[in-house]
């Protein structure tokens, strides 16, 4: 197997405010977020981060995508260092999230125009490409609406697309399927099985048991920053099924019930 994302020993923290400090019901002024997280991806695969609210997922997948720098550690994607290589990394990767606000007055057609050419691809090619991804998620017939006009889904749709407009090797999505109906998130699940039966990589982040049973190849379960268990869905499992494998690891790490 070709390793196309490795994560080592990662580490991030983060200065609570102290309305954040009310939220967290802490009096701590730092929070760990991430916490000496290591794990890898390989060409052709799923990845899943799984884990609670809060525990770090959303963080890994922002330092994958250098949105933000580790505070130590480092993650190499199709072998270019995140915190040495930003923009190699960023030309070979999709991220989306649901966190992506696209601008309400612009419509979907000139947003996959603009992010294209933000990416640097070709006239043709981008032609092509939004031909290929607007049949594919029925966005021609929305092209020059306005996207404050679009439903919820629609939306979600045209950030997937732009997300991907340069066809990278790797994409990263954070709760792909947060906030989608069952329509649109059905839509989206079977887009990320298309990507890898294409040879891409995929990773992503959910609190959702069966949604990593049933698209991911390997998986690793995050609590409170740090990697409990890592490697493919059996491996993990133990025979056992998902949810009753992460409760038992939960228990075993946080010792309490739930």
């Amino acid at each position: 197997m070709e390793e196309i994302v490795r994560a080592e020993n990662l580490k991030k923290t983060f200065t609570l405010s102290r309305k954040q400090q009310k939220i967290e019901k802490t009096g701590q002024t730092h929070k760990v977020a991430v916490n000496g997280l290591s794990f890898s991806a390989y060409r052709g695969q799923i990845y899943g981060l799984l884990g609670p609210n809060g525990a770090g997922k959303t963080t890994t997948l922002r330092v994958l995508s250098t949105l933000i720098k580790p505070d130590s550690g480092d993650a190499f994607v199709c072998g270019h260092s995140v915190t040495k290589e930003p923009q190699k990394v960023r030309d070979c990767i999709g991220f989306m999230t649901s966190e992506l606000k696209l601008e309400g007055f612009f419509t979907p057609d000139f947003l996959f125009d603009f992010f294209g050419s933000m990416h640097g691809v070709e006239k043709e090619k981008l032609a092509a490409r939004k031909k290929e991804l607007f049949s594919r998620f029925g966005i021609d017939r929305f092209a020059q609406v306005k996207v404050e006009d679009l439903s919820t889904g629609m939306k979600q749709k045209i950030s997937l697309v732009v997300s991907i407009v340069h066809d990278p090797d790797v994409v990263i999505f954070d709760e792909p399927t947060n906030g989608l109906d069952v329509l649109t998130a059905k839509v989206v699940t079977d887009f990320l099985t298309e990507l890898k039966e294409m040879g891409k990589s995929v990773i992503l982040s959910t609190h959702i048991f069966s949604l990593v049973e049933k698209l991911c190849d390997r998986v690793g379960i995050v609590i409170d920053g740090g990697m409990v268990r890592d490697g493919t869905l059996e491996e993990v499992c133990e025979g056992r099924t998902l949810e009753e494998k992460f409760f038992e690891v939960y228990r075993a790490v946080k010792g309490e019930e739930i």
